[in-house]
């Protein structure tokens, strides 16, 4: 096979893979002494994604960013800050730290969007969190307030990772990706669910009973998790995401 043939294979099977959004992030860098802001993701999330066999695409939260939900096959919503209480009629604690009403109404939309359209959704803590509220549920703004201990998010000098076994609900899909006997979570949040969201079930929580995993009921593939999936070396979500995503690809070639 000649070189323009090898390169005929490989764009098929680069258009033949799934494309998935993960909804940008913005913070300040110094970049050759220049600070400015730049539109980010963790790398991990790109890697894990495009080792399981799609094209991650990154989707800066702008007004009216729901409309591209259509060129995608799935969604991945990352951890940030918090989500602005006033989206679910709460005053704003003093520890709750929020970003742009802008990128929340933009994420908002995105996530609405791609639950109505069925497309694959992985939301990862703030991800989670969004996605309960998405469905008319609440947060509770400070967990120590709530469990007495600070394991969701140690206060130390430097970011920590808490850890916490899982209790799975027997039959979840999160159990099925996971597929162990005593699964753990690494985690940095500090606030969680409170009343879950209509056609949400919570299918893992910690030994406190902090709600870990939320399933959609109603939904081929949408799953909320609070720890810091992509801060670890474990890809199994987002190889799931992915194994959705083509699934949902293949069905709608299949119908045009």
């Amino acid at each position: 096979m000649n070189a323009a043939s090898n390169d005929s294979a490989n764009a098929r099977q680069f258009a033949e893979r799934p494309v998935i959004g993960i909804c940008a992030r913005t913070a300040p860098v110094t970049l050759q002494g220049i600070d400015m802001s730049v539109s980010l993701s963790l790398q991990s999330h790109v890697d894990f994604l495009a080792s399981a066999g799609c094209t991650p695409v990154l989707l800066p939260l702008l007004p009216g960013c729901e409309h591209v939900l259509g060129q995608l096959d799935g969604l991945l919503v990352p951890g940030g800050p918090d989500v602005s209480p006033a989206l679910y009629g709460a005053p704003a604690h003093p520890r709750t730290r929020t970003g742009s009403p802008v990128v929340d109404r933009a994420e908002l939309a995105l996530v609405k969007g791609a639950l109505a359209a069925g497309l694959p959704v992985l939301a990862i803590c703030r991800g989670m969190q969004l996605l309960n509220v998405v469905c008319g549920g609440t947060l509770h703004q400070h967990l120590p307030e709530i469990t007495g201990h600070d394991r969701h998010c140690p206060e130390t000098a430097e970011f920590t990772l808490g850890r916490h076994l899982l209790d799975l609900a027997p039959g979840s899909r999160i159990g099925k990706i996971l597929g162990e006997d005593a699964p753990e979570s690494s985690c940095h949040h500090h606030q969680g669910i409170d009343r879950i969201g209509a056609g949400l079930v919570a299918t893992g929580r910690a030994p406190d009973g902090v709600v870990e995993v939320v399933e959609a009921t109603d939904h081929p593939f949408a799953i909320g998790v609070q720890w810091e999936a992509g801060q670890t070396a474990d890809d199994r979500l987002h190889a799931a995401l992915v194994e959705a995503a083509g699934l949902a690809s293949r069905r709608t070639a299949a119908t045009t």
